[in-house]
């Protein structure tokens, strides 16, 4: 079965940097679209950033130009390189994976997108 394991969470101080990992297994990686999500204590889960089958990434405009989501097939790891952490990015972090045709690009941000999610890994920004 599908199984997604994050990893690369940790306790960093506000302008530092973290990469996220979410080793995936039980499905063909490639044609999966996958994204990264968070939640906050007391807080909706929100998407942070989606990968398309072909490449094409989305990103929340909280974290445009700080985030990059990336994936090697080779490995069947999906990334995130998180840069300038600001004290909100504080939260615990999930991959998710699903398949499938349908709306893209932000639609790919929406928890209705997937199917399958990993357990989480907890990024703290704090001084």
């Amino acid at each position: 079965q599908v199984q997604l394991v994050e990893s690369g969470g940790g306790s960093v101080q506000p302008g530092g940097s973290l990469r996220l990992s979410c080793a995936a297994s039980g499905y063909v990686f490639s044609s999966y679209y996958m994204a990264w999500f968070r939640q906050a204590p007391g807080k909706e889960r929100e998407g942070v950033a989606a990968i398309d089958t072909d490449g094409a990434t989305t990103y929340a405009d909280s974290v445009k130009g700080r985030f990059t989501i990336s994936q090697d097939n080779a490995k069947n790891t999906l990334y995130l390189q998180m840069n300038s952490l600001k004290p909100e990015d504080t939260a615990m972090y999930y991959c998710a994976a699903d398949f499938g045709v349908g709306p893209r690009g932000r639609w790919l941000l929406r928890t209705g997108a997937y199917n399958y999610w990993g357990q989480g890994t907890q990024v703290t920004v704090s001084s």
